[in-house]
């Protein structure tokens, strides 16, 4: 399946969710969007999302290093406290069924770091990935980031 399919099979309901996802992913800094997507697609095993998200980081600027050691950001001295306390809640909130274990410690950490709207912000975007992570790997969609932002842009018209 493609982005094309996905929105030909249910067109109104795709456009609402493609609205969502540039809505939230236009809320927050997007170096730090892009932090958060590749982390959860890491997690999820999303390799479309990993591509296309990967490679929009590396268009604004973001370091091979900073993408590459997403797996290890809490060794890795390249992130920002903020940016630690994102991708810590980004983690709880991709895990959930895991256990509530590190939930209570992302959340303060978030809060440390991020302001009430803001943080609702973030756990939107944290919900948009992964919805599309769950689209792409359940569908087995791998689309080249080009073809995928015509698909929403067509959407969006």
């Amino acid at each position: 399946m493609t982005p094309n399919d996905l929105f030909a099979a249910a067109p109104e309901l795709m456009k609402k969710w493609a609205a969502v996802a540039v809505a939230a992913a236009s809320s927050l800094e997007q170096s730090l969007i892009h932090l958060v997507e590749i982390r959860a697609s890491q997690i999820n095993g999303c390799a479309n999302c990993l591509n296309m998200h990967g490679q929009a980081a590396r268009a604004i600027g973001e370091t091979n290093q900073r993408i590459d050691l997403l797996p290890a950001w809490r060794e890795a001295p390249v992130y920002s406290d903020r940016e630690r306390a994102a991708l810590g809640w980004t983690e709880a909130l991709t895990r959930l069924s895991e256990g509530h274990g590190a939930l209570e410690s992302a959340r303060e950490a978030l809060s440390a770091h991020f302001s009430d709207a803001e943080q609702v912000k973030l756990t939107m975007m944290i919900n948009v990935i992964n919805g599309w992570n769950r689209l792409s790997v359940g569908f087995g969609m791998f689309v080249e980031p080009a073809e995928a932002r015509s698909a929403a842009q067509a959407a969006a018209a």
